[in-house]
């Protein structure tokens, strides 16, 4: 696993090693296995799941969901490669505004991300075709469904920012402040 700058650690941010196998039938990836999550961590039930697939230099992020509907996130990248970036937004935790990157996919040996409540997630794909899967332990909400700028929380993407593909909600976002925080 590559790491892109220096990153920091954040609290309740690591990385789940999952089970994954192949032979000349195919392959086989277990993504969640709660056996394989710490007992310190309160791993809430996992109510949805969902896929997203990416071209390359696209860039999905920051996002999170305000409480009351604020969740917990486990992301595997199940084919493809990208650069995952958390920024914990939660006031009282001793990472607060601490960033953590990682590579994760191909190559990486099939690990998955665990992401607690109060951190904005986003990544990079870094090739054609990335597919991520997520699991949340909380439904999307639109009304709560939000996130901060990219480029407003003081870490240094590997791209110029001319080649990002990014949706106009994502790119509208607000810059990161860490005085005006939901998560208290």
């Amino acid at each position: 696993m590559k790491n892109w700058h220096e990153t920091k650690e954040i609290a309740g941010v690591f990385i789940v090693e999952t089970f994954y196998a192949a032979d000349d039938r195919g392959d086989f990836l277990k993504s969640l296995q709660y056996s394989k999550i710490p007992s310190s961590v309160n791993m809430q039930r996992i109510v949805e799941t969902y896929i997203s697939t990416s071209r390359r230099n696209v860039l999905r992020g920051m996002h999170y969901q305000r409480p009351p509907y604020d969740l917990q996130k486990l992301v595997t990248v199940v084919s493809g490669r990208v650069l995952d970036v958390v920024l914990d937004m939660r006031k009282n935790s001793p990472t607060f505004g601490n960033i953590y990157s990682a590579e994760l996919g191909d190559g990486c040996q099939y690990k998955s991300l665990y992401i607690p409540s109060g951190c904005a997630h986003g990544f990079l794909s870094l090739c054609d075709n990335s597919k991520m899967l997520y699991q949340t332990t909380s439904e999307f909400e639109p009304t709560c469904d939000t996130g901060v700028r990219y480029d407003s929380i003081g870490f240094e993407w590997p791209i110029d920012g001319s080649d990002l593909i990014m949706t106009e909600r994502d790119k509208s976002f607000r810059k990161w402040n860490a005085e005006d925080t939901e998560f208290v």
